[in-house]
């Protein structure tokens, strides 16, 4: 097994120079990448359900360095971590630099999108999730090619992507706590069930396609407009955590012994003698 090195993962830097928006090149290399990876760790999950973490990340209410949150997406290993044979690893540094390179204009697409005021989802700029419409894609299939997906259950339209956005959510509860303030908390919660609401299947009667005006129905239309109502909750939550700004721990000072009192050091001498004295 090829170890992965141990430099650490560069963080998406926002003044990097603008590299253009992605293309289905370049998501198709990042599919690549993920592919290899995953002969090497079989749960390295799909690019639908990256983007999904991705978007929860850049909403997270604390910004998280890339080393960490790359170790709990991919499980490669984190900084200063020897490779885990049963984790993942790239290739080789180069493999790893491409990945990053394609990760962070995506990153930045991304975040891009969601600091923009838009007013419809039709708007160019509107953050559009990268999905797969996996039914429609099979329903589209001759039907002898359709058989071989007959005993596989596809997920929803948008489902992997919800999935990944939650997984990131639930790997840093604390960062997603809900705020003291009533009004933020509903904000948030209500965000949030939108889009655990496209975690569940969709197992009305399909009405449309999605992402391709010919194909054949394969997603509902309550589906479609869940969809909808899910990335305005992944602005909401952009919105929500940018203006609380990242988490104030509180600081808790303990009461100072009395001089008679015995130092806490240990040492069996009176705090007056000791620690007070210095």
């Amino acid at each position: 097994m090829t170890s992965q090195s141990n430099t650490p993962s560069p963080q998406p830097d926002p003044t990097a120079p603008d590299g253009g928006w992605m293309e289905v090149e370049d998501f198709d290399e990042l599919d690549t990448i993920l592919d290899d990876l995953r002969t090497r760790h079989d749960e390295t999950p799909q690019w639908e359900f990256c983007e999904g973490f991705m978007a929860a990340v850049i909403c997270s209410r604390r910004p998280i360095a890339a080393n960490e949150y790359l170790s709990v997406l991919l499980a490669t290993p984190a900084e200063g971590e020897a490779a885990d044979e049963e984790g993942g690893s790239f290739a080789n540094p180069a493999q790893q630099a491409r990945f990053m390179a394609l990760w962070t204009q995506r990153w930045k697409e991304v975040e891009t999108a969601l600091d923009t005021k838009v007013e419809s989802l039709e708007d160019d700029a509107c953050y559009h999730p990268e999905v797969m419409d996996v039914r429609g894609a099979v329903a589209d299939m001759p039907p002898e090619e359709q058989a071989t997906f007959k005993s596989e259950e596809l997920p929803a339209f948008a489902q992997v992507w919800a999935l990944g956005f939650m997984f990131a959510v639930e790997s840093w509860p604390e960062d997603w706590a809900a705020p003291r303030d009533k009004d933020a908390a509903m904000w948030l919660d209500d965000a949030l069930q939108a889009i655990v609401a496209m975690t569940e299947d969709d197992t009305a009667a399909p009405q449309v396609s999605p992402l391709n005006d010919e194909g054949k129905p394969s997603t509902s239309l309550a589906r479609l407009n869940a969809f909808g109502d899910a990335i305005w909750a992944v602005y909401d939550l952009r919105e929500l955590w940018k203006t609380m700004g990242p988490k104030v721990e509180t600081v808790r000072n303990t009461a100072e012994p009395g001089r008679n009192d015995l130092c806490p050091c240990g040492s069996g001498k009176k705090y007056k003698k000791c620690h007070s004295a210095g």
